[in-house]
């Protein structure tokens, strides 16, 4: 989650419609419409036609890959066999030679986030075109309460996502406790669908929990069966440390990285992950930037102890040299939390992720344009945080760990699709090229090029923290709840098709945990019965 230490902004700025058009021939009025604007423009060029036929592809799996047809049907899958035969009825896409994959799914984003004045660039629309022209086919939002009701801030979130064009879910946060929440957590997973609860350590006097609130939050989630997740800097620490960057007159971008190091990051990873075990709750650790948090990770997992570790694009593909870049507009538009770290903790992540010390991939997505940012230009804590990555992801990932030999394509579909859906009880029926499976999938073309550029992206975005990169291996068709929404370098998208996924709880983290528990009540020998004293 992004914010900076005055939630998002002290400020306001107006919120721009940036329109950036694409580099295809496709319509503005058609790439980014949405409800009210445009609309009569969206969705043409969909295909009428329920049923799709993708050909002699090599259909890849989280487990296995092999060569087949897949055969789709109102947005079904409904078989994956080779030499599929259909009628004149289907419209076929050739995918020989190509990767038939599961569609990405982002597990951690914030579209349409608002802090007091300010409202992120990227909608439910916009930022949702932009993730299928990329190749994630579902996201994960976090929904924020802006007062601590979970109930009036899922009402919120329901109404800005009406405009959704792709399939997503969301987590919520837990900002304050008491009675009330508490209930509302139970509503949220028993007649909402949410099954994960995040809890912020950071952000001071704002959305930071203590840990009190933490072993209750932790021991609530248990009992639901809702996966406990946390953005993890000692929250106190970066309050001093920010202090203390603009007491020395350091009031540029570079002074976000210094005023939150990495050691704390990897003090309040440490002490989540101490105090899910002291609770005996599964964990999720959202956004891993630094070394310093990821061997907390592998020290825990290496215990037993059932800890997720989330890297995102950002901390896998960057440095954060981008910080002392002059230019002001360059340097602010890397500014998020935690920070970007210096060169070494990307490459360090890489391994952690091929090596399954951290298992899957989000972006951690929240835009703002360079007006936005610059509301910071005098001191770094008003700059809005967040950085771009839903479009970018699947290109970067496959570019930087499949490409360099780091993973398998069967580790790709894993770290970028299918995990997730595991991890957020979901699969199969995403996540999978299976039948019975939603029909979200992506033909990648290995051998194709692409070029990531603000002036060819999809998000409202004016800058890109990916600007100018070239790659190998792109996604050259995706299909959405089976309708065929990126072809040709075209986005075919209509405001409203997208439909929002209930996540049970319980997911496999959760299994054979009463066995701990038992494990460890034996363990006590205690009570230790005494005689009374007869005095």
């Amino acid at each position: 989650m992004q914010f900076t230490s005055q939630l998002l902004l002290l400020h306001s700025f107006f919120f721009f419609f940036l329109i950036t058009s694409s580099s295809s021939s496709l319509s503005q009025s058609n790439q980014f419409c949405e409800a009210g604007i445009a609309e009569s423009a969206c969705g043409t060029g969909i295909p009428s036609s329920s049923k799709l036929l993708i050909k002699g592809g090599t259909v890849v799996n989280a487990h296995h890959q092999h060569v087949a047809d897949v055969y789709v049907e109102d947005g079904i899958i409904v078989a994956v066999d080779p030499d599929i035969n259909v009628g004149d009825d289907v419209n076929v896409i050739d995918a020989t030679g190509k990767f038939v994959m599961p569609g990405g799914i982002d597990p951690h984003t914030h579209l349409a986030i608002e802090g007091l004045d300010i409202t992120s660039v990227d909608d439910f629309f916009s930022g949702q075109a932009a993730a299928l022209a990329g190749g994630t086919t579902m996201h994960i939002d976090f929904i924020i309460p802006s007062n601590g009701n979970l109930s009036a801030a899922f009402d919120v979130y329901e109404k800005k996502a009406k405009k959704s064009c792709m399939d997503y879910g969301f987590h919520v946060a837990i900002t304050k406790w008491d009675e009330g929440v508490s209930r509302d957590m139970e509503l949220m997973v028993k007649e909402k669908g949410i099954n994960s609860f995040k809890f912020f350590m950071a952000y001071k006097g704002i959305v930071m929990v203590n840990d009190e609130l933490l072993l209750k939050g932790f021991k609530k989630c248990k009992s639901l069966g809702a996966l406990a997740m946390v953005h993890a800097e000692n929250g106190d620490a970066v309050y001093e440390g920010q202090k203390k960057m603009i007491e020395l007159g350091i009031t540029g971008p570079e002074g976000h990285p210094l005023s939150r190091p990495a050691a704390l990051e990897g003090e309040a990873t440490s002490r989540a992950i101490r105090l899910a075990d002291f609770i005996n709750t599964p964990l999720y650790v959202v956004h891993v930037m630094s070394i310093d948090a990821m061997e907390e990770i592998a020290k825990a997992r290496k215990s037993g102890q059932r800890v997720i570790g989330e890297p995102i694009v950002s901390g896998l593909a960057l440095d954060d040299s981008w910080l002392w870049h002059p230019d002001f507009e360059t340097a602010a538009k890397y500014v998020m939390s935690p920070p970007i770290r210096r060169l070494g903790h990307d490459k360090a992540l890489q391994a952690a992720l091929a090596s399954g010390v951290l298992q899957l991939v989000g972006t951690d997505h929240c835009t703002f344009n360079s007006t936005q940012k610059a509301h910071g230009i005098d001191d770094f804590r008003k700059i809005p945080n967040g950085v771009n990555g839903i479009e970018e992801r699947m290109h970067v990932v496959w570019d930087t760990m499949v490409e360099s030999g780091q993973i398998s394509v069967t580790d790709y579909v894993r770290i970028t699709s299918t995990e997730c859906a595991r991890i957020f009880n979901i699969y199969p029926r995403k996540g999978a090229i299976l039948p019975g499976s939603d029909a979200d999938i992506i033909i990648l073309n290995p051998n194709a090029s692409f070029e990531i550029t603000a002036k060819s992206h999809h998000s409202r975005s004016d800058t890109n923290v990916y600007e100018g990169r070239k790659g190998k291996g792109k996604v050259e068709v995706t299909v959405a709840g089976g309708r065929v929404v990126w072809e040709n370098n075209e986005l075919t998208v209509a405001p409203g098709t997208g439909k929002y996924i209930q996540m049970p709880p319980f997911n496999y983290l959760f299994d054979g945990l009463e066995k701990k528990d038992a494990i460890y009540l034996n363990s006590l020998k205690a009570p230790v019965k005494r005689a009374k004293s007869s005095s």
